[in-house]
């Protein structure tokens, strides 16, 4: 086995059949498996620790967000991508909640999949450009006078963060080393009292950060 491994998750055969081909040809990706359900989702990837598991949202039964939210409780270096037909905002908050690296709609690209896989792989984050415009309103409507946890600088941080960009990529927008970004974005984590980069874009556009 080489390359980084994936597990493979979505009720509809057909699909799971398609991707499973499509990421197979790849030689820096390594298929695992795929399933149909939530619950065995969990099961698989406690027993083959796949580096990421693409994830279907709507399944009957165990959803995806919740199975995401179990598999990253047990298996943390392991990262979650979403793949869903609907750009739906609470979804897509709801996702990042539990922990999901990013979120993309299934009229993706297989290139652009791929690569999706191998970016989440490597730590970081993105949602496709249809649902990131969705994040982004909610994080600017939710900004106010009570929202004073975060300066200027750090909010401009938080929105590149849901943007997807590594601190690399941040540091090269806003002119700063990539060392200070990376002390930047701790700081934005502690401030808002949440444990990864996601979250942090999350809990910022759900509610003032400044406010109870």
């Amino acid at each position: 086995m080489s390359g980084v491994s994936v597990l493979i998750v979505d009720d509809h055969e057909v699909v799971r059949v398609g991707l499973q081909t499509l990421l197979g040809r790849r030689k820096d990706l390594s298929v695992l498996g795929a399933v149909g359900t939530g619950a065995e989702a969990v099961s698989v990837a406690a027993e083959k620790r796949p580096d990421v598991v693409v994830m279907d949202v709507r399944m009957p039964g165990e959803n995806g967000i919740e199975a995401c939210r179990e598999i990253r409780s047990i298996l943390p270096d392991t990262k979650v991508l979403m793949l869903t037909s609907y750009a739906d905002e609470d979804a897509v908050l709801a996702s990042i909640l539990a922990g999901a690296s990013g979120y993309l709609l299934k009229d993706t690209t297989g290139q652009d999949l791929a690569e999706a896989i191998l970016r989440v792989a490597a730590g970081a984050s993105l949602l496709d450009p249809a649902v990131t415009g969705l994040v982004l309103s909610r994080l600017k409507a939710e900004r106010g006078p009570s929202a004073g946890a975060l300066s200027e600088r750090e909010r401009q941080i938080l929105e590149l963060i849901a943007e997807g960009k590594t601190n690399g990529e941040i540091g090269r927008a806003m002119f700063l080393a990539e060392g200070t970004v990376r002390n930047l974005v701790s700081g934005i984590l502690a401030k808002l009292g949440v444990g990864s980069r996601a979250e942090a874009a999350a809990r910022f556009a759900r509610r003032d950060p400044g406010g109870s």
